[in-house]
């Protein structure tokens, strides 16, 4: 294999131990694994130590900047993102061995994810989203997106067939936590887009999602699974313009509105960034 299809997988980790070594396994045939990690305190560095991977630490910077750090780590020019509760398919790793083996005619690939619903996988037939994660470094970076920054390549993108397995939402539990954390998380970008109309957001676009979703992209599929899911991810679009509107009522009346002989309490608000619970 020559350097010009040399590859680079770069993870970013928090206590991912639970996921990550199905991650790892299947790279471990890429000429350099670099996982760049946030201070974990379970079993994620002797994971990432088993396989071989290059291991560095950072305090979690923000998604955005701690992918840019790993992948400014890594020494191919071709690389991999993946986040450390994703596996590649055996399909698509033989797909992505054989791509590597010539010089690729594009400049990046998207690739489709099959996520773990609950108690089952997605039906093979839903509607997948294609993520791009297989590029060129030098035509590529890592966007500011507070919550699921991704790479950006300028040049030609194109698809590869065979899918990569997500392990994030393997309960509703997780997936609500998830939700009530990245909706918090993206407030602060939709200030900056100064959005209006808030209150006719909120009633109009949660059940338009859920069509889609449960519809369009075909949950319905997934039996009560895709039902719960497309529910879950209507109150997802909820909540993140939900939480810019009480931003903005906050801003407003402050604690103008509590009775005048009720002490107010210290601001419970939380501050629209999160931390890494976990890897998304």
């Amino acid at each position: 294999m020559t350097d010009r299809t040399r590859l680079s997988v770069f993870i970013t980790t928090y206590n991912n131990a639970r996921t990550l070594a199905a991650c790892l396994e299947s790279v471990k045939w890429a000429d350099e694994i670099v996982v760049l990690d946030s201070f974990s305190s379970d079993e994620t560095l002797d994971i990432a130590q088993r396989y071989g991977a290059r291991l560095l630490q950072q305090a979690f910077m923000g998604y955005g900047p701690q992918k840019r750090q790993a992948m400014a780590a890594t020494t191919h020019d071709w690389v991999l993102l993946l986040d450390a509760d994703e596996a590649l398919s055996p399909a698509l790793q033989a797909e992505v061995r054989e791509l590597l083996a010539r010089v690729p005619a594009a400049d990046g690939y998207e690739m489709p994810r099959q996520e773990q619903m609950f108690w089952r996988m997605y039906n093979p037939a839903t509607r997948m989203n294609y993520y791009l994660r297989l590029f060129d470094k030098r035509k590529g970076s890592i966007d500011d997106m507070p919550i699921h920054a991704a790479p950006r390549v300028q040049g030609r993108i194109d698809r590869l067939r065979a899918v990569f397995y997500h392990y994030g939402e393997t309960d509703i539990h997780t997936k609500v936590e998830k939700v009530n954390a990245y909706s918090t998380g993206l407030v602060a970008d939709k200030l900056k887009k100064q959005r209006w109309g808030i209150p006719l957001i909120m009633l109009l676009y949660p059940p338009l999602f859920f069509v889609r979703s449960y519809l369009f992209k075909r949950n319905f599929l997934n039996g009560w699974a895709g039902f719960i899911n497309s529910v879950i991810a209507a109150f997802y679009v909820f909540l993140k313009y939900a939480k810019l509107y009480e931003h903005y009522q906050f801003a407003k009346h402050g604690t103008r509105l509590l009775p005048d002989d009720a002490p107010p309490l210290p601001s419970e608000r939380r501050s629209p960034s999160v931390e890494p619970a976990e890897e998304p």
